[in-house]
């Protein structure tokens, strides 16, 4: 459900460059790719994740695309980019015990068998029971404990640095959801409680019982409601902002424009890549496309760029299982846009012409925009 998971998008285009005497064709990337190329070496700066004292890198990394959808790569390819990913200065990294039904903490905790757990930021969620054939949450005291618990095996840890509810239990009250989290720190199991898809009324309510260290919600330039409540509630809260699908759930890399989707692949049934809506959103990607050439990056580059400059305390947590897409999400730390390149970027998705709800239909009941919980009975 968060990043972009489905269908990874695809790798750098390339075009004819030269044809032999032999008649076979020398293929070559395009400019625009080499200027932004993975070898020159980015600095992933460090910013305060909400003001609890959480430090994370500037760009994170959602692990949800390494198991559980579509085709995901081997085991072994999926640690071995999130060990890239970390040699590169990513230390914040995203999964679930949802994704892949477990698998991805267990690829998760393999990989940070070989890496510095001490220079790892590690972010997982619970409240999830399951996605199909209907999604059904969760959110009791008794529920947030053995989630722990068995996140804590399956990822071979003693503890999680960020701790999410991924969707809100509206059966619950949020106040005895964050009583039992505020144990789980207390205990030193966890070290910082997040919210996913919540409410403002929830966002405050559990703010008040234990302070919320980060909010992960979708935001990206075709995706953009949270902006209006959630961004400034955030703020007044000292709340981090967390974004996943910061690249449109792909299209503004390129998927389902650059090449097809393919038959089975879970993104087509998405309302925003679906029949006719997809052929009015592919102007989105040819837009950003033109623009990305003014500041010589890809239009990926770009469009995850807009959000990194949306402030300090806004981090993305883009996934990929291709190396290459990893190195250009890197390489957009690099772009240096101007208010009026903010702008310029922001006028060519315009909410208004965006076709399709941004949630698949049957996650809409669980967006922010229906996660208020009941009040707690008196005491």
């Amino acid at each position: 459900m968060e990043n972009e998971a489905s269908c990874d998008g695809p790798t750098s285009p390339e075009v004819p460059h030269q044809v032999h005497g032999s008649g076979a064709v020398e293929i070559r990337p395009l400019p625009i790719q080499r200027v932004m190329a993975a070898e020159q070496k980015v600095e992933v700066p460090r910013v305060k994740l909400g003001t609890q004292g959480l430090v994370v890198s500037k760009l994170g990394f959602g692990c949800l695309s390494l198991s559980g959808r579509d085709v995901p790569p081997s085991n072994e390819d999926g640690i071995s980019i999130i060990k890239d990913a970390f040699s590169k200065g990513i230390t914040f990294f995203d999964t679930s015990d949802v994704y892949g039904e477990t698998k991805n903490e267990v690829l998760v905790g393999k990989a940070l068998k070989q890496l510095p757990r001490e220079k790892v930021q590690l972010a997982t969620k619970f409240g999830i029971i399951s996605l199909t054939p209907k999604i059904i949450v969760k959110g009791t005291r008794e529920y947030v404990r053995s989630c722990c618990e068995a996140s804590l095996q399956r990822l071979g840890v003693e503890y999680i640095d960020l701790y999410y509810q991924h969707r809100v239990d509206t059966s619950v009250p949020i106040e005895e959801t964050m009583g039992e989290l505020k144990k789980l720190v207390e205990e030193g199991k966890i070290k910082y409680i997040g919210l996913s898809e919540a409410s403002p009324n929830t966002i405050r309510r559990a703010h008040a019982v234990h302070p919320i260290t980060a909010v992960q919600m979708e935001w990206s330039l075709w995706t953009r409601d949270i902006e209006e409540e959630i961004i400034p509630l955030c703020r007044e809260l000292g709340i981090g902002i967390v974004t996943y699908s910061p690249l449109g759930r792909g299209l503004f890399g390129g998927k389902a424009v650059v090449e097809a989707l393919p038959d089975n692949c879970l993104l087509a049934k998405h309302p925003r890549y679906h029949g006719e809506n997809l052929e009015k959103n592919k102007v989105f990607y040819a837009r950003l496309e033109n623009l990305s050439k003014k500041h010589r990056c890809t239009p990926a580059q770009l469009a995850l760029s807009w959000i990194l400059h949306q402030g300090d305390d806004v981090v993305p947590i883009p996934g990929t299982s291709k190396i290459k897409n990893l190195h250009d999400n890197i390489g957009s730390l690099k772009l240096k846009l101007t208010e009026k390149d903010m702008k310029e970027i922001c006028d060519a998705v315009p909410i208004s012409e965006v076709a399709g709800q941004r949630t698949y239909e049957v996650g809409t009941p669980f967006s922010w925009n229906f996660a208020d919980t009941p009040s707690p009975a008196p005491s």
